[in-house]
């Protein structure tokens, strides 16, 4: 990893159940963007829920933007998302059911992007 590392990986595992948990990923991965950064956003656990088409539009932490109004403004700016195939098959998730962002992504890939990170954040 070179000193000139500005990848950030954000792992998201809740969505509506914990609002801040949901969200707070998405404002650091916004500002990440906006530092010309390169964050990439891996929904895990219930947080795949969030990499569904219109989940978003509920969720909304106190204090923050409507996750929607955060999603839509991360994937503008050119953020990746990343969806664990597991974690949506357990949930009975269909890649047709998924934002067209969302890369649908097993372990290789996933380790792949946390070796490759300067850093990888958990929520």
């Amino acid at each position: 990893m070179s000193a000139e590392n500005k990848k950030l990986v954000f792992i998201v595992t809740a969505a509506e159940e914990s609002p801040e948990k949901a969200t707070i990923p998405f404002v650091l991965g916004n500002t990440a963007l906006a530092m010309d950064a390169e964050p990439i956003i891996i929904l895990q656990m219930t947080g795949v829920y969030l990499g569904m088409k219109n989940y978003t539009r509920h969720v909304h932490a106190a204090g923050f933007p409507p996750l929607q109004e955060l999603l839509d403004l991360y994937l503008e700016g050119g953020g990746v998302i990343y969806v664990c195939e597991p974690c949506i098959k357990a949930r009975q998730i269909a890649p047709e059911d998924l934002i067209p962002a969302a890369k649908i992504v097993a372990g290789a890939t996933l380790v792949d992007a946390f070796l490759g990170a300067k850093n990888v954040l958990v929520y």
